[in-house]
């Protein structure tokens, strides 16, 4: 990263020196700045792409899991195979011998009843013999049916698992094209204003943009100025074009308690005041289906910079609009593994 960092540098710089004399100062910096931005965001998408790689290593490792369980009983069915064919032999080998044993039965009938005797008992117990080795044979065989079941289902099992992983492989894919596609657009639309007025961060897989009040609103107003009014419309048409794309609009407030009169009581309802008033200038003459919208006052409580200095409470104010791709599908599949 390092490297990239500084080769991005070397080409701002050879940028600066060719271009600076027909490029005004400032859009150069907002260039840079939008650049840097862009790096930034870049940084948190790996993570999260990292974070959803974990995911599918696991569905990965499971497959592999249900493969051992397989293979296990692919071995032991290959071992009661064994074991049947080992007591049909030997069936077969009494079968024989309880056949020469009637022969001998037959011509010792015409010796001696003791020794008849003898014969019949040995016969008997041969029979015996034969009679344990089919039982033990059909339990055998018995056993192995239901084997073939189990591998059966395990296998089964195992193309489900697959088939889900390769669906939440190709739902990571869409959600990072997603993602990137509205890094670009939102950073290209915004590219004009000052670092000191807005800024575009990814957090938790999602997309921060954070206006300061400054661009937005007068001191203990919620009237957008016109300046905040362009922004706020430049990145409504970017989200006109990805309608698969939620918003949530929070309004946030120093920690200086509100002392103005009429509807607003405190900060909670300047902040929210503040929230719904970007949502009018976003839906108007605008194609956004209101359905996408959240507006949300989150007062003093969400600070950027605890401290009580001036610079940190100029911080804190601030309207915070978070993009939110639509996961559901992604979570569906998640969820039912």
């Amino acid at each position: 990263m390092k490297k990239i960092s500084l080769r991005f540098n070397i080409i701002i710089l050879t940028f600066t020196i060719v271009m600076f004399s027909c490029v005004p100062a400032k859009e150069f910096k907002a260039l840079q700045e939008s650049y840097m931005k862009c790096s930034d965001e870049n940084e948190v998408l790996k993570t999260q792409n990292n974070e959803l790689k974990v995911k599918s290593t696991e569905f990965e490792a499971d497959a592999i899991l249900l493969k051992k369980e397989v293979d296990k009983l692919l071995a032991d069915s290959i071992k009661k195979s064994i074991e049947i064919l080992n007591l049909k032999n030997n069936y077969d080998k009494l079968d024989r011998q309880y056949s020469d044993l009637q022969v001998a039965h037959e011509e010792l009938l015409k010796g001696n009843a003791a020794e008849t005797r003898k014969l019949l008992s040995q016969l008997e117990k041969q029979q015996e013999d034969l009679q344990k080795r089919e039982d033990q044979l059909r339990i055998a065989r018995d056993n192995l049916t239901k084997e073939k079941r189990n591998l059966d289902s395990l296998n089964k099992q195992l193309n489900e698992r697959n088939k889900r992983l390769m669906e939440l492989e190709k739902m990571v894919n869409q959600k990072d094209s997603i993602i990137n596609a509205l890094r670009i657009k939102v950073s290209e639309a915004l590219m004009g204003f000052d670092k000191s007025e807005l800024s575009v961060a990814f957090k938790e897989g999602k997309i921060y943009v954070s206006l300061e009040e400054q661009l937005l609103f007068k001191s203990g107003s919620f009237d957008i100025d016109q300046k905040g009014i362009s922004a706020i419309k430049k990145l409504g048409k970017v989200l006109e074009q990805n309608p698969e794309i939620n918003i949530m609009i929070e309004g946030h407030t120093d920690d200086v308690p509100y002392k103005g009169s009429g509807l607003l009581m405190d900060n909670w309802d300047l902040s929210v005041k503040r929230a719904t008033s970007v949502v009018r200038i976003l839906l108007q003459d605008s194609k956004i289906n209101p359905k996408r919208l959240t507006a949300a006052g989150r007062s003093e409580y969400l600070p950027v910079d605890p401290l009580k200095t001036p610079e940190a409470r100029k911080k804190n104010r601030r309207i915070e609009i978070i993009l939110t791709p639509n996961l559901n599908e992604l979570y569906q599949i998640i969820s039912s593994q």
